[in-house]
């Protein structure tokens, strides 16, 4: 009815859905990426029984060494 007001207006384009198995494999190929330039190597502990992991890293992160450290805390 108002299309000469408001125009035709143009499909807007369709998203493309990630499948589950694509963003697991996603998240792997991103996770390995970031993991294998770090060193020393966190330890990975896999719990099967819930399907779930942990990563331990280290104290610092190589990124966070370049970053100025954390004012102390005034002690009042």
């Amino acid at each position: 009815m108002f299309k000469f007001l408001f125009g035709n207006k143009a499909e807007t384009p369709q998203v493309k859905r990630e499948t589950q198995r694509e963003t697991i494999e996603r998240a792997q190929s991103e996770i390995n990426e970031i993991l294998a330039t770090l060193s020393p190597k966190p330890r990975i502990t896999i719990y099967p029984e819930e399907g779930s992991f942990t990563i331990d890293l280290p104290e610092q992160m190589p990124d966070e060494a370049k970053a100025l450290p954390a004012p102390a805390a005034s002690k009042d």
